[in-house]
C-alpha cells in the first residue's frame, strides 16, 4: 500500500478533533509524524515538566494509531531551522506527496511552516493547511476590520462567530490497515515531570473535561478563586500539547449547559478560554509581542528593579508574604499554578518588587507544565499594566488581603509552606516576627505600602512625560 500523504503534528497531540489527521485520511492512507526540536524549545523557554508530557502524549498517541494501521514515526532536527531539509529527506524516503498540518500563529513557528512549505513545494509536494487550534480559528476583527485590542468587544464578537461555527467535534480516522505492532519511539529529550496530576492520555483528558463540565463548571465563577478547593478544570497542559481540541471543549460546555438549562454562551469557563484565543490572536496580529516587546510602548522606559536578591527570594518561594510563597512552591514542585495565584505572584513581582515582568514570564514559562507563550505573555504585561487590556497601573494587590480572602483558613498556605503548619488562621496570612522566627520563617523581603506607592509614581511619572511628548 503507497501511502501518499503525511501529517506533520507539533503541539496537536491527538487522534480525536483533528483536522489535519481528519481530512488527511479522507484523501487517502497516511502516515503520521511528529517533530520534535529540543534546542529549539529550550530557546523558547519550554520547561522540562512539558517536555516530559509531551512525550508520554506521542507514545500513548502512537500507540492508538498503530491499532488503526496508521505508522508513526518521531523526527528529530535541534532547531526549527533544521527542519526543512529533514522534512525533505523524509517525504522522498517515503514517497510522500502530499502534507498536512495545522497552522500555529506564534511568528516563528509561523516561519518555520513557511519554510518547510517552500522547500518541499520545490520539491513537487503539495501543502495542505489546516485551520489553526483556537476555539474561534478565523481571525475575529472589528467592524472596521482591525484586531480587538479590548477584551470585551473581542469577546462579544467570538461569541457571535463561535454561535453559527460547526462545532462537532472531529472523529478519529477511519482504521485503514490491520493493527500494526507498535514499537515505542526513541525520545532522548524526555524528562521527568508529575505524571501522577497528568496522565498522558488523550482520553484521560477527556474525561477530565466532561467531568469538570457536569460537577464543576455550573459554579467555576464562585469557586474558581479559592487554590485550596479543586475547582478549576486543570485542564491547561493538555490544552497547551493539543491533547484537547477545541470543539471537545465547546460541545462539552454546550451538552453540559444544555442538560441543566443554562445558556451555554454565558458560561464563565468558556469566558476564560476566549481570554486564550484572545492572547493566541493578538500574537498573530502583533508579533512584536514575541520578540519581549510591552504592548503598551512607552512602557518599555520605565527603569524596573535589577536588584537580583529580591527576585531570587520570588523564585524560592521565601518572600516572607505567605501567599506569594505558597504559590512560588506549589510552580516549583508540580509544575503548576493556580490562577488566582498567578495573579498574585505576578502582580507581587511587577508591582512591588518592580522587577521586569520578562523575568517573571521567563520564569513561569520555564517552570510551567501548561506554558503556553501567548496566554503567559499575556498575563504578565496584564499584571504589569503594559498589555493590551491590562489592569490599571495602579491596581496593585494586596497580598495579604489577597490570601485572606482566597484562602480564609490557610489551608493552601499549611500545605506548601509547612513551617508555618500550625500557626492560627489569623496569623498564618501575615506572622508576627516573633512567630517568623520560631517557624524559621523570612521577614518581609519589601513593605507594601512603600512599594505599592512607588510602582504607582513610577507609571504616573511615565504617564506625565507620553502626555508632554
Amino acid at each position: 500500500m503507497a501511502i501518499k500523504h503525511l501529517v506533520w503534528l507539533r503541539n496537536d497531540l491527538r487522534w480525536r478533533d483533528n483536522p489535519a489527521l481528519y481530512y488527511a485520511s479522507l484523501s487517502g492512507s497516511i502516515r503520521v509524524l511528529v517533530s520534535a526540536t529540543p534546542e529549539q524549545w529550550q530557546e523558547h523557554n519550554e520547561s522540562n515538566a512539558k517536555t516530559g508530557l509531551r512525550a508520554g502524549l506521542i507514545q500513548r498517541l502512537f500507540e492508538q494509531l498503530a491499532t488503526l494501521g496508521i505508522p508513526a514515526e518521531v523526527i528529530c532536527a535541534p532547531r526549527f531551522e533544521d527542519l526543512p531539509s529533514a522534512m525533505e529527506d523524509y517525504c522522498l524516503m517515503h514517497g510522500i506527496e502530499h502534507i498536512w498540518f495545522n497552522q500555529e500563529l506564534p511568528i516563528d513557528e509561523q516561519q518555520r511552516d513557511q519554510m518547510v512549505c517552500q522547500q518541499l513545494k520545490s520539491k513537487g509536494i503539495e501543502n495542505h493547511p489546516q485551520a489553526t487550534d483556537l476555539l474561534v480559528s478565523q481571525p475575529v476583527l472589528s467592524q472596521q476590520s482591525t484586531p480587538f485590542k479590548v477584551f470585551t468587544p473581542f469577546f462579544k464578537r467570538w461569541l457571535s462567530l463561535l454561535s453559527v461555527q460547526d462545532w462537532q467535534p472531529l472523529p478519529e480516522p477511519e482504521k485503514q490497515a490491520d493493527a500494526i505492532s507498535f514499537k515505542a519511539p526513541e525520545m532522548p529529550w524526555i524528562q521527568p515531570y508529575r505524571e501522577d496530576l497528568w496522565t498522558p492520555d488523550q482520553e484521560v483528558a477527556k474525561q477530565k473535561l466532561w467531568h469538570f463540565c457536569h460537577t464543576k463548571e455550573a459554579d467555576y465563577e464562585t469557586q474558581r478563586n479559592y487554590p485550596i478547593d479543586p475547582a478549576t478544570s486543570t485542564l491547561s497542559p493538555y490544552l497547551a500539547l493539543g491533547a484537547l481540541g477545541p470543539r471537545e471543549c465547546i460541545f462539552a460546555i454546550m451538552y453540559a449547559c444544555e442538560q441543566a438549562g443554562r445558556r451555554w454562551q454565558e458560561s464563565v469557563w468558556l469566558k476564560e478560554l476566549a481570554w486564550r484565543d484572545f492572547y493566541r490572536q493578538l500574537m498573530g496580529h502583533f508579533p512584536f509581542l514575541a520578540m519581549g516587546k510591552p504592548f503598551k510602548a512607552e512602557t518599555d522606559f520605565i527603569q524596573w528593579n535589577q536588584e537580583e536578591t529580591l527576585f531570587n527570594a520570588w523564585t524560592q518561594g521565601n518572600t516572607g508574604f505567605p501567599i506569594v510563597d505558597a504559590a512560588m512552591r506549589q510552580l516549583n514542585q508540580t509544575g503548576w499554578m493556580h490562577n488566582r495565584l498567578r495573579m498574585i505572584s505576578a502582580s507581587f513581582l511587577s508591582k512591588l518588587v518592580f522587577a521586569d515582568w520578562r523575568k517573571g514570564e521567563e520564569y513561569f514559562m520555564r517552570h510551567l507544565i501548561d506554558g503556553e507563550f501567548s496566554a503567559n505573555n499575556g498575563g504578565w504585561q496584564w499584571s504589569a499594566s503594559t498589555g493590551c487590556d491590562a489592569a490599571p497601573y495602579f491596581r496593585v494587590f494586596n497580598p495579604t488581603r489577597q490570601s485572606e480572602t482566597y484562602d480564609a483558613n490557610g489551608d493552601f498556605i499549611r500545605r506548601f509552606v509547612p513551617e508555618l503548619a500550625e500557626l492560627d488562621a489569623r496569623s498564618i496570612h501575615n506572622p508576627s516576627a516573633s512567630q517568623r522566627a520560631q517557624c524559621h520563617y523570612p521577614l518581609p523581603i519589601l513593605d507594601y505600602r512603600t512599594s505599592r506607592l512607588a510602582a504607582i509614581q513610577a507609571f504616573a511619572d511615565l504617564k506625565e512625560i507620553k502626555m508632554q511628548g
